[in-house]
């Protein structure tokens, strides 16, 4: 938890604060709002935690049986007087009981008085989603800094007499809201009622004098002891195991739709004596929210997160802010040269407050939140059509910055190839159920199972309802597969009996194996068989049946990129009775077991997967293998997919903890020699491998080796969980942008770390990664970093774009002031909703370009290219504008604007409010401005190599054809009515002139053909005696044949 500080109210902050919420109108008060940390401060003195009142982290305080706490993010926080911290409760862990403790003295339940007792501090057991009232919601969104600001523009524009614009704001600012609101209750209705449907179930409580009662979940507390009926039931909160199996489905919390078994937590062993950890015996958890065989579930993590989502610190978030500062400091220049000359012109008093806030609510763009969003929304619609589902947009524009990505090698398509003699260790020793009469399960299980052709029976409800002990899962062979000529033999009589799986110990990432416990039919003993990683498993052998090739052998296979899996097995004593056995530590069973082989499974790489990681490596991207397989088999496997290319050499870190006297080492290992080093690439020719154990050791004793080590490392194996987060952790700490691919089973940390995290699974959203692709390969990466580039490049378009925007009109106005003068109502109304909310609303749908390139777009709105560009427009529209200004003036048919002026045009005897709207200046900059919108737009929407061109994004052209066509109509051609609506000064012999002269020269140019010599010479001849003055001939003229150059003369 961070640091918390106290506070306690202090009268005379009190009385001061009031003072300055009366003089400066309410204004600190909101200040206050926005920012509560000063609201504390301001109004409370700093004092020590026991005694304090408030709290910067608080939401509600309050002391009940002298337990002081608070509630933050739905999560409550208690006083402890041993740490004199305030701390968040876990529960179970806290008080660190072992597991055995747990059976021998909390597993009878609790008495009524105590649970009572309880029930004072913890409260309800149930997810409060409370919806809030829309007056509430109103208050809320209304209170926003942006609305803030809006409230104060149209106040001022409304003091301006621009009721048009204001009006119109209002409109937008209102259907906002209202959609806000709409959405937001909305969500908070929808995400009530999923909970109240599933959160509030009766249970059986069972209590200390071994009664059981009926009760409502919400009464629950710490403690209680609940019985779980056959047919399963929704879990209302976290619970351990302590007696029995069942069988969960976790897909909404991990993105893996496999179910999981849960198993009794351990009264007995080494295990039992550890204390009790959610996260290492998850395996005997039982986590809120889940049902048997129930795919849809929501827990309290869940829910918490949606409420409270985590925040996402992006660059280019952080830039925006800085650049509107500079915009603010520039509306502040603007501020101060409109008051200086107001004063110097003489301006009332009243005009100059209007005009210099003007220049305010104009620098700063009221449409840039909706405008920056729009990019972020058609980039989440696009990835919804591709199979990629989203459940946290702000994400999108860190995928287009991704520069290195994770892989889970669970990609691989595992096909068995070698059969066994053992067949009774292949079919017993898995997790396998069945759902609606299918077989479900991992799917190396449902592999290895299928290939014997066994089949698997589970007892019915009623079966396992009619006996004490739990009826055993029972595997058989099928029917007519023993040929006649081998019904003698033993072996095979031996291996066609039933088997009756007794106990079972699942899979541990961990402890990387998994056992079960088995009775054959007409047996009086039991058999253990335990299946894992080989190194593992033979070291739980007994060394006399480990064959001595095992090393040469596993290492054979793991090269050619094979997945190895050894099999063992244990008889187990005759006097061994069920009840004994379900009593048993894990470790006990799982020891001086007889090895019985090896199972070769072949990794075969999807035909996808090859391309796809080359197109990332193509794109500059780097890629990670991160597994929990064998190290030579991930090494194989990465050559096979590309990561690791045929010249490159492979050094596998080896560490080993400090053991006696020897300290911590690092053993450096040099896989086989590669093919011959391309010259010149001498310093990209390795790569490091690192085992999830020797990751372990360089982190606790090399931490000075770690970024050199990842900074070059391409294969992770034998990776836990936890392993792969702090992975992720140190990628980011050397500051790479991380992405993570994996199934969501072993990979919720890791994928809730990255900056993306994309889990591969069949569901349209998981709260294990903030994207989920419902493809089943990692074809999806490339699409969602070809999305996330091009969101991310809408992003800086849409700010540039609205940065000039604001600075276009900025000078516009500015150069209006000089004369005091300003744009029109209805001027302000055309560019803002005509041309921008049109523009920056159809320039973002450029789609994303078809390849990935070498380079990555920027992150930084602060860099010197961006700001180049953005600097090189603002100075070219500003030359445009003071050029045409000036020019405007100089024409002989100008006119100065005077109070007469408006009643000439309008036809009115005497002006009643005069306003030097209707000038030659206003529209010259009107014009000049309205181009630069719509120039600054083209240049700025931006293309390949990351979008779609933007005459591919046809509304967009469509959009910029239409209002070029307008403008130019306008003004070449001006129609009364428009001119009078956006208070356009016509001139109109100026006009009658300019497109006689313009026009005409125009028409002659393009039409007027008769001067380009023709092929034909009937026509080439026409076009001479045209122009020839003597044809035809005078009257009375004589023309003579006798001389060599005929003449005519006259008579």
């Amino acid at each position: 938890m961070q640091e918390v500080w106290g506070y306690r109210p202090c009268l005379w902050k009190i009385v001061l604060v009031g003072l300055g919420t009366l003089c400066s109108g309410g204004l600190l008060l909101l200040l206050l709002y926005w920012l509560p940390q000063w609201g504390i401060k301001g109004t409370c003195t700093q004092t020590s935690l026991r005694d304090a009142h408030t709290l910067l982290l608080r939401t509600t305080v309050g002391t009940r049986h002298s337990i002081i706490y608070f509630t933050h993010h739905s999560t409550k926080y208690y006083w402890n007087d041993v740490m004199q911290n305030f701390e968040f409760y876990r529960g179970l862990e806290d008080v660190k009981l072992s597991c055995s403790s747990i059976h021998s003295d909390h597993s009878s339940g609790l008495s009524k008085t105590l649970q009572k007792y309880r029930r004072l501090f913890f409260g309800d057991n149930e997810i409060a989603v409370r919806v809030p009232s829309l007056f509430k919601l109103l208050i809320k969104e209304v209170l926003n800094p942006f609305y803030i600001f809006q409230l104060f523009s149209v106040a001022l524009w409304s003091a301006e007499d621009y009721y048009y614009y204001a009006s119109a704001i209002v409109l937008m600012s209102v259907i906002s809201i209202a959609t806000s609101l709409y959405t937001i209750k909305k969500q908070y209705v929808m995400l009530h009622d999923m909970v109240a449907a599933h959160s509030v179930v009766r249970v059986s409580m069972c209590r200390g004098n071994k009664e059981t009662e009926e009760a409502m979940s919400t009464e629950l507390v710490p403690g209680d002891v609940i019985s779980i009926p056959a047919n399963g039931m929704i879990m209302p909160c976290d619970a351990v195991l302590i007696h029995g199996n069942c069988i969960v489905n976790e897909s909404m919390l991990t993105g893996e739709s496999v179910p999981v078994t849960k198993t009794g937590l351990p009264s007995s062993g080494d295990e039992a004596t550890s204390s009790y950890s959610i996260e290492e015996h998850k395996r005997h958890t039982l986590f809120c929210g889940t049902h048997v065989i129930q795919t849809r579930f929501y827990t309290e993590t869940l829910v918490r997160s949606i409420l409270y989502p985590k925040p996402t610190d992006f660059k280019l978030y952080r830039d925006a802010y800085l650049f509107l500062l500079c915009l603010v400091g520039l509306a502040g220049i603007g501020f101060i040269y409109t008051i200086v000359l107001s004063i110097m012109n003489k301006v009332p008093a009243k005009t100059i407050i209007v005009e210099s806030l003007d220049i305010i609510t104009i620098t700063v763009p009221p449409a840039l939140p909706a405008a920056m969003t729009a990019g972020i929304v058609y980039a989440q619609r696009r990835l919804k059509r591709a199979g990629i589902f989203c459940i946290s947009p702000q994400r999108i524009n860190m995928c287009g910055q991704l520069n290195l990505v994770c892989f889970d090698k669970s990609d691989a398509t595992k096909e068995s190839l070698v059969g066994s003699t053992f067949v009774a260790c292949m079919v017993t020793c898995h997790s396998l159920t069945k759902i609606d009469g299918k077989l479900s399960g991992d799917p190396l299980d449902l592999k290895m199972f299928g290939a014997t052709g066994w089949i698997l029976e589970e007892p019915t409800e009623e079966e396992t309802a009619l006996h004490n002990p739990i009826m055993p899962t029972v595997v058989r062979p099928p029917q007519h597969t023993v040929p006649e000529a081998n019904q003698n033999d033993p072996l095979t009589l031996n291996m066609s009996c039933e088997i009756g799986i007794v106990r079972q110990f699942p899979f541990s990432s961990a402890l990387q194996r998994m056992s079960v416990v088995v009775r054959r039919l007409g047996e009086k003993h039991m058999d253990a068989y335990l299946k894992g990683a080989p190194e593992v498993v033979a070291s739980l052998c007994k060394q006399h049946t480990v064959p001595q090739t095992f090393t040469d052998t596993l290492e054979t296979y793991t090269r050619q990129g094979f997945r190895v899996i050894a099999l063992a097995h244990r008889q187990l004593e005759s006097k061994l009775s069920w009840h004994k056995v379900q009593s048993l530590s894990r470790d006990l069973i799982e020891s001086n077991m007889e090895f019985l082989g090896l199972i070769i499974m072949q990794n075969k790489i999807k035909p996808e997967t090859a391309g796809v990681l080359h197109e990332l490596q193509q794109a500059n991207i780097r890629t990670l293998m991160v597994t929990g397989d064998n190290m030579l088999t991930a090494i194989s496997v990465a050559r096979d997919c590309g990561m690791v290319r045929a010249h490159e050499r492979v050094i596998i870190a080896d560490a080993v903890p400090p053991k006696d006297f020897y300290p911590a080492s690092i053993t450096w290992h040099y896989t086989e020699n590669p093919a011959p080093t391309v010259k010149g690439s001498q310093e990209q020719s390795y790569h490091f491998a690192v085992s999830g154990r020797a990751f372990a050791v360089i982190m606790e004793h090399f931490p000075q080796l770690v970024q050199k080590l990842v900074l070059r490392a391409t294969v992770f194996a034998r990776m836990a969980p936890d392993q792969k987060t702090q992975l992720v952790d140190v990628l980011q700490s050397i500051d790479y942008i991380v992405g993570m691919c994996g199934d969501g089973a072993n990979d919720c940390g890791a994928l809730k770390k990255a900056h993306s995290g994309i889990s591969l699974s069949e569901l349209e959203a998981s709260v294990a990664s903030p994207f989920t692709s419902s493809t089943s390969n990692i074809s999806c990466v490339p699409s969602l970093i070809r999305e996330g580039r091009a969101a991310l490049i809408t992003s800086f378009c849409v700010f540039k774009f609205m940065a000039l925007y604001s600075i276009i009109q900025y000078l516009s106005v500015t150069l209006l002031y000089s004369i005091l003068s300003n744009l029109g109502d209805f001027q302000f109304l055309f560019i803002d909703v005509a041309i921008i909310l049109i523009i920056v609303f159809t320039m973002s749908l450029n789609p994303a370009w078809k390849e990935l390139v070498w380079r990555r777009p920027p992150s930084s709105l602060i860099s010197g290219p961006l700001l180049c560009s953005v600097l090189t427009q603002i100075l070219t529209c500003l030359a445009f504008q003071v050029l045409a200004f000036l020019l405007v003036r100089q024409q002989s048919w100008y006119e100065t604007w005077t109070p007469q002026s408006d009643c000439n045009l309008l036809g009115l005897q005497h002006p009643a409010l005069p306003k030097n709207i209707k000038n030659y200046e206003n529209t010259t900059l009107f014009y000049i401005s309205s181009f630069q919108y719509l120039s600054v737009a083209v240049v700025f929407s931006k293309g390949k190599p990351f979008r779609q061109p933007s005459y591919k994004n046809w509304l967009f052209m469509l959009s910029c054809i239409a209002l070029y066509t307008f403008l130019f109509l306008i003004l070449l051609c001006p129609v009364p009515a428009i001119d009078s609506f956006l208070d356009i000064t016509v001139c109109v012999c100026v006009y009658t002139e300019s497109i006689d002269r313009w026009g005409s020269s125009f028409l002659s140019w393009l039409f007027c053909r008769r001067n380009k010599s023709s092929k034909m010479r009937y026509l080439h001849l026409t076009m001479e005696l045209q122009d020839d003055a003597d044809w035809p001939p005078r009257p009375f003229t004589v023309t003579y044949a006798s001389s060599p150059q005929s003449h005519i003369s006259a008579l």
